[in-house]
Formats: structure tokens, C-alpha cells, sequence
């Protein structure tokens, strides 16, 4: 890939992480959200294969609205396939800085060792992996993805009393699926579906992880 078309799937990518992290809750400025491609040009150069940027320049730390103490990583590995030995580095950078949770962002996935590893380490230090391939585009801006919306454990408790609910009644919506993921959605956790509809105006559900 030439470096006019790798620059700008890298400014994507780090487009996309920024909009997740703030839907996620974490404190990430309207000019990080807005980002050109000519700014990011500017931040981090438009030469990635002399390593301006190179991927681990891009590394995003963001702490959260609620609670600055909770903060986030999002690490950009420069090997297409990462092992155990990069996922020991960052774990060692997140107890330094006693950081719980990360994002991984890696080109062509993980050895069986390193997923193996994230297994290892959850619930301590929760690393989660995304493809680029996924980050190229928000699938919450997608025109056949509903609006979704993570309610917090009092809306949650509140729903199920008011519609006298125990919470293994509601519809099941899996860790896997690419919305949950999205959002870093764990079990238990529940979310709001809003979908427009000709007949029924918005139409409301839920559903449980």
C-alpha cells in the first residue's frame, strides 16, 4: 500500500478509536473527534513506511468522564501479528501505571499464545482485540445499525421493576456481536435498542449481555 492510502486508513482507524472511546464514556475533545486528515498529517507525519507514523506512535490513553482514575490505553502494535512478548510489554506499561484496561489494535491478529494470555489475565488487566480491518468504519454510524444506548445499573434495576422483569427474561444480545464489542459491553450489562419505524414511530427494546 502506498503511503497516501496508508496514511489516511491509519487516520481512520484512529478516528474511529476516538469516537469509541468517547461513546464508551471517556474524555476525548471535540478536536480529537473532529480530526482532519491534514491535522493528522501534521500530528504524525505522512510517511509510514520511513515510520512517520509508525503504528506504535498513535497510542491513545484516555481516562473516563465518570472517574479519572479509569483509564484507558488503545496500543498500536508495528508487527501485522503479535505474540506474547508484545502483550507482556503493554501488561507491564498498564501495572506501571496501574491501567486496567486496554485496546489492542493489531493488523493480522494474534499467536493461539497471546489470546491465550488475554484469557490469562482478565479480569485484572481486561485487553481487548480489535482488526484495523474492523476500525475502518464506525458500525454505530452504519444506516442499518439501530441507536444503541448502554443503560447504567440504576436504569437497569429500574427497568426490571417496572415491568416486574427478572433479568434472565430479557432477550439476549452476544459479547461477540460488533455493537457490543463497540461499546466494551460485559456481562450483565444491559442496552437500549431505538429503532425508527414507518409504522411504529421509534420502537423500543432491550436487550441483556
Amino acid at each position: 500500500m502506498d503511503d497516501e492510502a496508508e496514511t489516511y486508513k491509519l487516520w481512520r482507524i484512529r478516528k474511529t478509536i476516538m469516537q469509541l472511546s468517547h461513546d464508551r464514556g471517556y474524555l476525548v475533545t471535540q478536536d480529537e473527534l473532529d480530526q482532519t486528515l491534514e491535522q493528522f498529517k501534521e500530528m504524525f507525519g505522512d510517511k509510514p513506511s520511513e515510520k512517520r507514523p509508525a503504528r506504535s506512535d498513535l497510542i491513545v490513553l484516555v481516562a473516563h468522564n465518570d472517574d479519572p482514575t479509569d483509564q484507558m490505553f488503545v496500543f498500536f502494535p508495528d508487527e501485522p501479528k503479535i505474540g506474547i512478548k508484545t502483550i507482556k510489554t503493554y501488561c507491564t506499561r498498564m501495572q506501571e501505571e496501574n491501567i486496567h484496561r486496554a485496546i489492542v489494535v493489531v493488523q493480522a491478529g494474534m499467536t493461539p499464545s497471546a489470546k491465550q494470555s488475554l484469557v490469562d489475565m482478565a479480569p485484572k488487566y481486561i485487553l481487548e482485540q480489535f482488526l484495523e480491518s474492523e476500525l475502518l468504519t464506525n458500525i454505530t454510524e452504519h444506516e442499518l445499525v439501530p441507536e444503541h444506548v448502554v443503560m447504567t445499573p440504576e436504569e437497569k434495576q429500574e427497568l426490571l421493576a417496572r415491568y416486574k422483569l427478572k433479568e434472565n427474561m430479557l432477550m439476549r444480545i452476544q459479547a461477540g456481536d460488533p455493537v457490543a464489542r463497540y461499546f466494551g459491553l460485559k456481562r450483565g450489562q444491559v442496552v437500549k435498542i431505538i429503532r425508527l419505524s414507518e409504522t411504529a414511530g421509534r420502537y423500543i427494546s432491550y436487550r441483556l449481555i
